[in-house]
């Protein structure tokens, strides 16, 4: 099956037990009974599917963890100091990873069902899941042995480092369990000190609620004020706790999907152009993207914060503008920024 599963892109693979974990359960319940899953409220009112596979599933017997390299060739960090440009988050640069990842667990968990019948083993199911299920996918990888839920929360594999889009199998098999992965962070912190909006009250305990990936993407209307310098030029989601990560010196980028590359008008796009963007331009520029899903209104209500940070007056013609738009979290926005910008010495 691994076999099968490398050659369909995965190049991480393990299997885990479905039944509930009481531990992995219990910190779930204590992070949300803590308010830090922020306006996600899909993640309380799902929490009892969320806190196992057979909460989710009875029938399922074992979980096929899988995961696919999006490794960046270029550095995610070297466009911090470039005011002018947006910083788009490595892993939505190229192609959507829902549709990469379902298609190719799709197509493995056909080959189950099949290899099933060949060897007489009765009805196989199975169901598929990423990302956008009530899956505990970063425990459920550290469980199968794909790797580690490091200090910033995200998996981290001894051979790909940070940069993995995780898939899971919910199967009524009983199949061999893998080693769970053991803690390699010792004393690091460097995840923890790169955060810029110091969204780690405790090393492996994020608030999302000062997630920098949270904020960009998934908070709808004004981000708070005290909030808003923290986003620097990040327009979509963040890298820098990922970046920093030492391991990463270990992910090849020969593991990376061609379709998560990066489009070269994603790699560096300038704060001017994507400012005057309407719905229409939006949808046009991030059709295939994971950008798409935010809408034009919070993705340029993102621009404008990132503009004010920029110190750059020249992009006030483009903000200026923006100060009438029908969505009062862009006007808002548009606001702000004009505040920071005409402020600026520069």
């Amino acid at each position: 099956m691994e076999g099968e599963a490398r050659a369909l892109g995965f190049c991480a693979f393990g299997v885990a037990s479905a039944a509930t974990d009481e531990d992995r359960a219990a910190r779930l319940d204590a992070w949300l009974a803590a308010g830090m899953h922020g306006s996600m409220g899909w993640m309380e009112e799902r929490a009892h599917h969320r806190r196992s596979p057979q909460g989710l599933w009875p029938e399922a017997r074992s979980v096929i963890a899988l995961g696919m390299s999006y490794a960046p060739a270029a550095d995610p960090l070297r466009l911090a100091d470039e005011g002018g440009i947006g910083r788009i988050s490595a892993y939505a640069q190229g192609a959507d990873y829902h549709d990469t990842v379902k298609k190719a667990l799709k197509n493995l968990a056909r080959w189950m069902v099949s290899e099933g019948d060949k060897r007489g083993l009765g009805p196989v199911g199975v169901k598929v899941f990423t990302d956008t299920a009530p899956v505990m996918e970063k425990p459920l990888a550290a469980a199968a042995g794909l790797g580690w839920q490091g200090k910033h929360t995200n998996v981290v594999s001894r051979e790909h480092g940070s940069w993995l889009f995780l898939g899971e199998i919910y199967t009524t098999l009983d199949l061999p369990l893998s080693a769970p992965a053991r803690d390699r962070c010792g004393s690091c912190r460097a995840c923890q000190d790169a955060c810029p909006t110091d969204a780690f009250p405790a090393p492996y305990r994020l608030d999302a609620r000062r997630c920098v990936s949270y904020l960009t993407i998934e908070h709808k209307g004004p981000v708070p004020e005290d909030m808003r310098e923290g986003l620097g030029n990040r327009i979509y989601g963040c890298d820098d706790c990922l970046a920093v990560c030492p391991w990463n010196k270990f992910a090849e980028t020969a593991h990376t999907m061609k379709a998560f590359l990066p489009r070269a008008e994603l790699t560096a796009p300038e704060l001017a152009d994507l400012l005057t963007l309407d719905d229409a331009g939006f949808r046009k520029l991030f059709s295939g993207s994971p950008i798409k899903r935010i809408g034009r209104d919070r993705f340029v209500r993102n621009c404008l914060y990132a503009a004010g940070n920029s110190g750059r007056k020249v992009l006030l013609a483009q903000v200026e503008p923006l100060l009438a738009d029908a969505d009062d979290a862009v006007a808002d926005a548009a606001r702000w920024a004009r505040g920071k910008l005409t402020s600026s010495r520069t």
